[in-house]
């Protein structure tokens, strides 16, 4: 089926139509066959895009599907559905599921619906067996099963010597070590971050100083042993600054950070609502600015989701019982609307910068190009509900609220998906 998307604004930096207002005919095969100013017809479908973005699909660097082992949180197919309505084509999925995503049938068995899917998957294979930090698991062997990345999910890798060994050894094929900077003995017991809040509200806190030492000792690894490093879910000041100063310096490092940072601080908690209680916690408003500045200056790479999936068992208790996590892909657009960054400030940060940093292919907006796209609506107001939700989780503390912004259509892979 060719459709034809009418009146759409183009953002992609790498396109001779960036910032222009097309039609675009994809056709019955799943390419770009035109773009002009000019009326186009003969399509099957037509979308009146009048008011609305195109961007190159978006790709989520950070979510977990639980799958396998957890499956009553998210599955797969519930995970493909989630992210085809939150405008991601691809997803890279962390390998925090039971068994661990450790051997190459487990890489395969996360890309198994590729072929008929219009959301892509991709493996994020563990360091370390199990996830415990001591044995590795068989590297080589994940990567050519078709691992793009190898990290602890959200686990910090704090043996230094696993660390060094796994940057070099990562060399051999221009692999890519993602780590979440944090101190565990520092952060052990804490619900919030540290400071007058937490002390206001009597929660241990987790200090900053827990995230920027291990920056700094990762960063003095990379320097010794080389390779590429990505750190995770990065959230002080002081974290921007260091990783700022390593890239001017040369150092193959990158960094990403969660959109959900960018909405709330340490502030937010005093309803002691456990849809906030996230990991890395939210940190000062100083700190949120400093995220918002690292976006501006390039310092941060990509804004992931992610994507924690939890139960009502798991979140319906006391605060410092209750497990950390929000479900962030469908609310991720607005999240940044609300942070008021002009779509081309962030829109590479889900397209063009973490497919770079993954080693994977995306075309430009350009005419024989396969369509790879997520169109949005930025005025359009929802409600984040059962019956717009497509998790099997509501971990979600905008659960309930009116929101703007939405994905209104993605195409990939030969399919395309509408949401009106």
């Amino acid at each position: 089926m060719s459709i034809l998307i009418q009146n759409a604004q183009i953002i992609d930096a790498s396109s001779s139509f960036h910032g222009q207002k097309v039609n675009i005919l994809i056709d019955d095969q799943g390419k770009i066959a035109k773009i002009s100013a000019e009326a186009i017809t003969g399509a099957d479908q037509t979308i009146d895009a009048e008011g609305m973005l195109l961007s190159q699909g978006w790709l989520d660097m950070q979510a977990n599907y639980c799958d396998p082992g957890l499956e009553h949180k998210e599955d797969l197919t519930s995970g493909r559905a989630v992210a085809q309505a939150s405008g991601f084509t691809q997803v890279a999925v962390v390998p925090t599921t039971e068994p661990t995503i450790q051997t190459k049938n487990d890489v395969r068995y996360i890309a198994s619906e590729n072929r008929a899917s219009l959301v892509q998957l991709r493996a994020i294979g563990a360091v370390t067996k199990q996830l415990k930090g001591e044995d590795f698991t068989e590297i080589i062997d994940l990567h050519q099963a078709g691992a793009v990345a190898f990290s602890q999910g959200g686990k910090p890798l704090y043996n230094s010597d696993i660390l060094l060994k796994t940057l070099q050894y990562l060399q051999k094929f221009n692999g890519l070590l993602i780590n979440r900077p944090e101190d565990r003995w520092l952060s052990m017991f804490g619900l919030m971050h540290e400071g007058i809040e937490s002390t206001i509200l009597g929660m241990k806190g987790i200090p900053s100083m827990a995230e920027e030492l291990m920056v700094i000792r990762d960063l003095k690894l990379l320097e010794y042993g080389g390779g590429r490093l990505h750190f995770s879910n990065i959230s002080t000041k002081e974290a921007v600054a260091l990783i700022r100063q390593a890239k001017s310096e040369g150092y193959e490092v990158s960094c990403d950070i969660a959109a959900h940072q960018l909405a709330f601080t340490d502030q937010d908690l005093h309803t002691f609502d456990t849809n906030l209680k996230v990991s890395p916690p939210f940190r000062s408003q100083a700190d949120r600015q400093a995220l918002i500045e690292g976006l501006q200056d390039g310092t941060i790479d990509v804004i992931v989701s992610a994507h924690e999936p939890q139960d009502q068992e798991s979140k319906k208790l006391e605060f410092d019982l209750a497990d950390a996590g929000i479900i962030g892909q469908q609310t991720l657009l607005p999240v940044l609307l609300q942070a008021e960054l002009p779509a081309e400030e962030w829109i590479h940060t889900v397209t063009t910068r973490p497919a770079q940093i993954l080693g994977l292919s995306l075309e430009p907006i350009e005419e024989g190009a396969i369509a790879n796209l997520t169109l949005f609506d930025p005025e359009a107001k929802w409600t984040l509900d059962h019956r717009s939700s497509q998790s099997l989780s509501e971990n979600n503390p905008f659960w309930g609220q009116e929101l703007q912004g939405r994905v209104k259509a993605v195409f990939n892979n030969g399919q395309h998906a509408l949401n009106y």
